[in-house]
């Protein structure tokens, strides 16, 4: 809560110092009417004391009627200013909220979103959507509901006290008995609800997570049959959630009762005392008078006095509430990347678009290395594909390309530059990637293909559309380039969203290209005429393509097989046909020639399916192993 208020209250001290200053103007006119009433008491109607003698005599009417009149006007002018005092606080305090819960929701997920691919492979979403949400709002309501009412709650004990022992000091002790038990008590309550809001926000984000995986998964589970199943399992988070909120709300409603009956004890206290004490004088060892007036003030303001000290339990509440959230965002805020940019790195120069791997290993940062002394060599405009069985490697060597990840071994260099010696931005500016998971924003068809490339005119996006053969279907939609694709695209087909991706590239128009299934999801027909058009895409650009539909990349210019994370073999199409190996064989698959396929090879594909299935992280981390998106991971909670 301190770096919550260095960090971001400091930018904002000006709305906070007017919620202060207004706060005490306000909670100082709320006690004059009390204080104007006991005074007029014993001025006007018992004719005790003299009325307002450091006023100027002329300032005051001579008579009793005239002098209610004005110590109503003196209590109608405490009420109108302290209405607008009152408004001035709340500005203040709403403004100094909103303002922080603003910078620090935009400052958290600009970070969370810098952190590299596994952080989101080990994370679920719906615990992110949990702490960029409820967390940061519950901060926004401890920033205005818990300081506005500690700073005027403070300002009215402070006040109330101060008046009190100026009346009379022995009575006030009476009032103020409680204090130190309700101090005591409210600490004990702090400690025991601090673990317990914890254990709350921990069982909402399971339960936001698992929300989240089913509604995207949808139409899995009613292809499957399986809504009891899905509502056994949400039932399940539910109650967890349930039991651990209940747990913190029945301490919560036990801690208020008892503080409004310790609060009382004051209260009641005070008007006996008090009351015996105008009646028939100091009682027991109490000094000195007490007029009806005094009294009349120390009941209302005592009556002021213990609710607020009431209430401080509610602030504490909202406060360790707060505490909670504060220790989730800034613990997302403070995630260590495995990526770390040099600062004294330059924008990378693509000239020829010469890409190298020298020595390559990387693993996941799990102990097992995925792929391991990666080597090859990709002139400027030259076409490299990537095969291999799944879970060889293929989509990871290319995220090191991206910068994705960070090689633990080895280099990689575009026209002689370590990407770890240039900026990341500039990296990705460089290269167009196509994924086999395509990704469609919520919004229109022409918003998703200008994603990345916004300043491009409605007749670029149109030629990028025509290019990746995907013009005809855009205008058979309902509002054409207009059209809302729906949430991930999903009122358009595989093969519709796979082709709005190829002209996001095509549009982006980069040095060097990686294509990853780049038609995975459309029919031989569709494919055949984005694979022309992907032809006149990649001539004179470095290209790298991952294809397991291996007629789509034999007139690669070099074609690497990766078999767990190793090259086995290298070569152009006709070359690797010739050595008989694993490509070859991988070739026969598709041809059809399945019988022929020797023993040993079949074996192999057995155990590496076998593996696959088994390994979870492999496959979150690997794309061509089944999918990286990292808000489609229910293999996660299974």
């Amino acid at each position: 809560m301190r770096r919550l208020f260095t960090d971001y209250g400091r930018e904002n001290r000006s709305a906070a110092v007017v919620g202060v200053v207004a706060s005490i103007f306000a909670r100082v006119l709320d006690l004059a009417p009390p204080v104007l009433l006991g005074y007029a008491i014993d001025t006007v109607i018992r004719d005790e004391k003299a009325f307002f003698p450091f006023l100027p005599g002329g300032w005051l009417p001579a008579d009793d009627a005239g002098r209610v009149l004005f110590v109503s006007g003196l209590i109608a002018g405490s009420f109108l200013f302290g209405a607008g005092f009152h408004w001035l606080r709340n500005w203040g305090w709403n403004s100094f909220s909103q303002h922080v819960q603003h910078a620090v929701r935009t400052d958290t997920y600009d970070e969370m979103q810098r952190l590299n691919m596994d952080f989101f492979a080990a994370k679920q979403t719906g615990e992110m959507m949990s702490i960029l949400s409820n967390d940061v709002n519950r901060l926004e309501r401890f920033l205005n509901d818990g300081m506005n009412s500690a700073f005027r709650l403070s300002v009215m004990v402070v006040t109330i006290a101060a008046v009190l022992f100026y009346y009379n000091w022995q009575l006030a002790f009476v009032a103020l008995v409680a204090v130190p038990l309700i101090g005591w008590f409210t600490y004990r309550f702090v400690q025991t609800i601090q673990p317990k809001y914890a254990d709350v926000r921990s069982s909402v984000g399971q339960l936001n997570s698992r929300l989240e995986n089913n509604l995207g998964g949808i139409q899995v589970i009613k292809a499957a049959n399986t809504e009891d199943y899905e509502s056994e399992r949400v039932e399940d988070v539910s109650e967890d959630y349930f039991d651990a909120n209940w747990d913190a709300i029945d301490t919560r409603i036990k801690f208020f009762p008892a503080l409004r009956v310790i609060s009382g004890v004051g209260f009641v206290l005070t008007f006996a005392i008090g009351g015996w004490w105008v009646v028939a004088g100091p009682p027991l060892f109490f000094t000195g008078t007490l007029s009806a007036g005094e009294f009349v003030t120390f009941i209302l303001l005592s009556q002021q006095f213990i609710w607020p000290m009431a209430q401080f339990g509610q602030i504490i509440n909202m406060y360790q509430r707060a505490r909670a959230s504060s220790e989730r965002i800034f613990g997302l805020m403070d995630e260590p990347s495995r990526i770390e940019e040099n600062p004294d790195a330059d924008p990378l120069d693509v000239e020829a678009g010469e890409v190298v791997y020298d020595d390559v290993t990387f693993g996941y940062g799990d102990g097992e290395t995925i792929v391991e002394d990666i080597s090859f060599e990709v002139p400027g405009g030259d076409t490299l594909a990537l095969v291999g069985p799944t879970g060889a490697g293929k989509s990871t060597v290319l995220k090191l390309l991206l910068r994705m990840y960070d090689v633990d071994e080895g280099t990689i260099e575009i026209d002689g530059q370590d990407l770890r010696d240039v900026t990341i931005p500039s990296i990705r500016r460089a290269i167009g990637y196509v994924s086999q998971d395509t990704f469609l924003f919520y919004g229109t068809v022409e918003e998703n293909i200008l994603y990345g490339s916004f300043d491009a005119d409605r007749e670029a996006v149109v030629e990028a559309a025509k290019a990746a053969e995907a013009h005809e279907f855009i205008q058979n939609l309902p509002e054409g380039y207009d059209t809302m694709v729906g949430e991930r695209g999903v009122k358009l087909s595989g093969g519709q969203r796979q082709r709005v991706a190829i002209a996001r590239a095509i549009l982006k128009d980069p040095d060097i290209l990686i294509l990853d299934e780049a038609t995975s999801d459309v029919d031989t027909e569709t494919e055949m005429l984005i694979q022309r058009s992907l032809d006149d895409l990649t001539e004179n650009r470095t290209t790298f393509t991952i294809a397991h539909r291996l007629s789509t990349i034999k007139d690669a210019d070099q074609i690497v097989v990766l078999e767990d994370g190793h090259i086995v073999e290298r070569g152009t199409h006709e070359d690797l046909l010739a050595e008989d190996g694993l490509y070859a064989n991988l070739w026969g698959v598709q041809a059809g020639e399945i019988d022929e396929l020797p023993e040993e090879f079949v074996r192999r594909a057995t155990e590496r399916t076998a593996e696959v299935d088994v390994d979870e992280e492999g496959d979150e981390h690997d794309g061509d192993d089944a999918g990286e998106s990292s808000e489609a991971s229910p293999a996660q909670d299974d």
